[in-house]
């Protein structure tokens, strides 16, 4: 990892600063439960030397009794600090997947479209959660054991240092151990989490495209994908588990071993009068309840490893930069006029492999364009410049005369309607859908927008009308219907730009025919720009450019474009409609 350890340590700890007064409330709960663990094997003195040897009864009776109440408190303080510390926990990490969660939607659309989405929603659910076990289990463990282990050390050291420093002196080996196992075990964590990432990027991959899967009849091709990542996935778990497993049975044996050996030295003390039988048994049992905390330590520890490597993950998402924000004093356009300008813009998703060169291109307030050409030759990505979906590598994009980098984004996409080719449509009724990021949308409001797309008496049609769920009782929407409810959606907002990006490509003739209707009506007075393969939906244009190869080659309008001789547009029309249309 490049990062260090403290420094995400103290990234973590950053999240729980607002919520302190709990933390440092469970802390001292902590310690509380860690002390009262520490007593009971010191009264195991005073039972053997007071008692069973002593035989002073009122010393009984007041063991017994306090016996109660230490594990009474113990488990006040318990319950006080996992309530607590389960709480702050908890809380960072809503915090922290709330965060992640805006920044993957704030992410530009080529990082979004460079990743999977199922590797993506790992970081979010699989990530965050080991995260939540090391912020609140793990973190609880080191403290309780950590005070546990030092309050018992303080005990041996006062019944007999000089056993104690034998007993100790064998330790440092269990330490070398824990630290290069634990080094190890992080590498480990952040593999695992990388190949359950996958697991679940190859799973949504394939459940969202099963259309195509069917289609192709692939699907022993994809079950055989997911069963091939399952089991790397299953083989790194399997590591983890050998590596985890070694650290814990070699730091036990070795304990066990120091036990013995002091076991051996502490039974010739009692004999020869240097400790009394129940400082030994004291001692012994203060050893043997030390093994608990080193044994939850070390596995704290490994647990952490794989907490940092899902922490390394998290953070390095988040880490990376939104390339596509408003500026920091950005200016807020209200009340567009509608008119884009495009200067000499240059842009490429590869670097050295340009989509556009050079566009220069003036769309007046109200006009509609269409844009036109061969398929990869830059009519989406030109658009997608309008909304600030990507920024030119070279040259500028301005609407009203104002640089779009200078404006407050969501400020401007509010006054920007799209309609995709493949209209999607939210969960909720078709009146929420149409409705959608608007939400000063009144009844009135949707009507009217639904009425402009013409898909109004369609719903009324309904039995819940404007209610109507998505797919409710196999309620589903054709093809035409969804692009008129996408249509509805642009339009309620009343924006100053319209884009409608191959609106009518998956249409039959009949329905292409009713949707362009709903596409005239909602051009009307608004800056519009229509891609479009087939040519039969931009005849009406204003103005109609021909991209090729990222360059404007043609500008016209329909009648002009048929009358250039080797024309691109000519080309292009005859090919659809033959030279009878022309």
């Amino acid at each position: 990892m490049k990062r260090l350890m403290p420094g995400v340590y103290l990234r973590l700890l950053a999240y729980a600063v607002p919520y302190r007064k709990r933390a440092f409330w469970a802390f001292l709960c902590m310690v509380g439960a860690a002390l009262f663990s520490v007593v009971p094997p010191w009264l195991m003195k005073n039972v053997v030397d007071d008692v069973l040897i002593g035989r002073r009864l009122g010393v009984l009776n007041f063991l017994a009794v306090g016996l109660v109440f230490l594990y009474v408190g113990k488990a006040l303080f318990s319950y006080g600090q996992r309530y607590l510390m389960t709480w702050v926990g908890q809380r960072v990490i809503l915090d922290l997947r709330v965060l992640l969660y805006d920044h993957i939607q704030h992410m530009p659309l080529s990082f979004i479209s460079g990743n999977r989405v199922g590797e993506l929603l790992s970081r979010i659910t699989n990530d965050v959660t080991v995260l939540q076990d090391v912020v609140t289990s793990v973190v609880v463990d080191l403290v309780v054991q950590g005070v546990t282990f030092v309050g018992m050390l303080c005990f041996l050291l006062y019944i007999n240092w000089k056993l104690t420093l034998v007993a100790f002196a064998i330790l440092p080996l269990a330490a070398l151990v824990i630290d290069k196992t634990s080094k190890k075990m992080r590498g480990v964590g952040h593999h695992i989490q990388e190949q359950l990432a996958r697991v679940s990027g190859i799973a949504q991959e394939a459940l969202s495209s099963l259309r195509i899967v069917h289609s192709f009849a692939t699907e022993d091709q994809e079950l055989r994908r997911f069963r091939e990542q399952n089991f790397l996935n299953f083989k790194a778990l399997m590591h983890g588990t050998q590596i985890f497993s070694a650290l814990e049975g070699v730091v036990e044996v070795i304990l066990v071993g120091a036990l013995a050996f002091i076991l051996w030295i502490g039974g010739r003390k009692v004999v020869t009068g240097e400790l009394t039988p129940g400082e030994l048994i004291a001692f012994l049992g203060y050893l043997g309840f030390l093994v608990q905390p080193i044994r939850v330590c070390s596995r704290a520890i490994s647990r952490i490893q794989q907490g940092l490597a899902s922490a390394d993950r998290i953070f390095s998402l988040l880490d990376t930069p939104l390339s596509i924000e408003s500026p920091p004093s950005p200016v807020y356009p209200e009340n567009l006029r509608g008119e884009v300008i495009f200067e000499e813009v240059h842009f490429s998703y590869e670097k050295g492999l340009e989509v556009l060169r050079g566009i220069s291109c003036t769309v007046n307030p109200g006009e509609t364009v269409a844009i036109v050409g061969n398929t990869g030759a830059g009519k989406s990505t030109l658009v997608d410049l309008i909304p600030r979906f990507y920024d030119p590598e070279r040259g500028r994009v301005l609407v009203d005369g104002m640089d779009l980098r200078t404006l407050h984004l969501p400020s401007l996409r509010r006054q920007i309607g799209i309609v995709p080719q493949d209209p999607v449509l939210l969960r909720g009724s078709i009146g929420s859908n149409i409705a959608y990021g608007y939400s000063r949308a009144t009844d009135e409001d949707i009507r009217k927008a639904a009425e402009l797309a013409g898909i109004d008496k369609f719903i009324a049609s309904l039995p819940r009308g404007y209610d109507t769920p998505v797919g409710e009782r196999g309620v589903t929407l054709s093809g035409g219907q969804r692009q008129r409810v996408a249509i509805a959606r642009a339009i309620i907002r009343n924006p100053r730009i319209l884009i409608l990006d191959e609106a009518t490509s998956s249409l039959d003739a009949e329905v292409e025919q009713h949707v362009q209707e709903a596409m005239q009506k909602a051009m009307r007075g608004r800056t519009s720009f229509v891609i479009a393969h087939r040519l039969s939906t931009v005849r009406k244009a204003d103005r109609i450019l021909v991209l090729s190869h990222g360059v404007i080659t043609e500008e016209g309008t329909h009648e002009e474009l048929l009358t250039r001789e080797n024309g691109v547009y000519a080309h292009l029309y005859t090919l659809q409609f033959g030279k009878s249309h022309a």
